[in-house]
């Protein structure tokens, strides 16, 4: 359990409740468990992955992770997020290497016509890489065009831009099957926009044949993909077929969240602080035991993960006021 100060900072535990920035989490001494020698098992095991979890099972925070490691634009901060922790002892021939080219599904808006949806994921990839181009606008792009009426159009300038740089781009999409969900919810058109959405040639499986056919030519090198169910990308199908899933892989299982033992660490550094009595250490971790139960992803994992949103609202009420939320 570590911060780039520790655990704790001026002696004050932090805990970073609502917070996803990997970056600010490191830096700030905020609580967090390491997770990042994972990223050398999730270079070994492939460049197009697939990574499912529930919602606020910190997907984004995986997600920014795998930005500041990789991202170009990051390269002189490194010692300073990574320095302490377990990737940064060892770290892969590939941290900094990359362009980050970054979309959340979640901000998509899925309400109105099938034309309304793809127009509001249209504008989000436009957004997306009109951002790509301030960010990168020191290191040489040639000049990208965004077509405001096909975001399909703007993803190709983007691509033939970066071919003349020395860098490749790593997608990362997080939460992409969000708005796709809530269409489907619809009980008024749903299932129509859903079905326009995602077969033939709906945009949302044509948008994953461009990415699709763009790493099959290395231009997007990785992709990372978060979501919470396979659903969508079944549908797909020919769309995306090259991802490969790794939600259900034992060594990926507490990829995302908190191992019991970690939040019993936790419970007794607040005990120590707080001279809490063991009995009540242990009522708490029952507690957490008893509502918060544990998930496990894979049936050949040998330990339960705790939603992290959930234990850390959990932890952070104990430690500011010694009583349960």
């Amino acid at each position: 359990v570590v911060g780039k100060r520790g655990l704790t900072q001026g002696g004050i535990m932090r805990f970073p409740y609502g917070i996803c920035d990997f970056n600010k989490i490191i830096t700030k001494g905020y609580f967090y468990c390491d997770r990042t020698d994972r990223i050398r098992m999730l270079e070994e095991i492939g460049d197009s992955l697939l990574f499912l979890r529930p919602r606020r099972f910190g997907k984004s925070l995986l997600l920014s992770m795998l930005l500041n490691y990789y991202d170009i634009a990051c390269k002189d901060r490194f010692n300073d997020v990574f320095g302490n922790l377990l990737i940064g002892k060892n770290p892969t021939d590939l941290h900094n290497k990359y362009f980050i080219l970054d979309w959340d599904f979640s901000c998509i808006d899925p309400t109105g016509r099938a034309s309304d949806i793809k127009r509001a994921l249209y504008d989000h990839i436009n957004d997306s890489i009109k951002g790509f181009c301030l960010y990168y606008k020191d290191y040489s792009l040639p000049k990208i065009e965004i077509n405001p009426d096909n975001a399909l159009s703007s993803i190709s300038s983007m691509i033939a831009a970066v071919r003349m740089t020395d860098y490749p781009i790593y997608l990362l999409i997080d939460e992409y099957d969000n708005f796709a969900n809530e269409v489907m919810m619809d009980t008024q058109e749903g299932k129509e926009n859903y079905e326009a959405l995602v077969y033939e040639k709906g945009p949302l499986k044509t948008l994953f044949k461009t990415i699709k056919a763009s790493a099959s030519k290395s231009l997007f090198d990785r992709t990372f993909i978060t979501g919470v169910s396979p659903v969508v990308m079944s549908d797909i199908t020919s769309g995306y077929n090259i991802a490969k899933n790794i939600y259900l892989e034992p060594e990926f299982n507490d990829l995302c969240g908190f191992t019991e033992r970690e939040i019993k660490n936790v419970i007794g550094k607040i005990a120590d602080k707080f001279e809490i009595k063991e009995e009540q250490s242990k009522d708490a971790l029952e507690m957490m035991r008893s509502y918060y139960n544990g998930y496990s992803f894979s049936y050949e994992a040998n330990n339960y993960i705790y939603n992290p949103t959930l234990a850390i609202y959990f932890l952070e009420k104990l430690y500011s006021g010694c009583k349960y939320p």
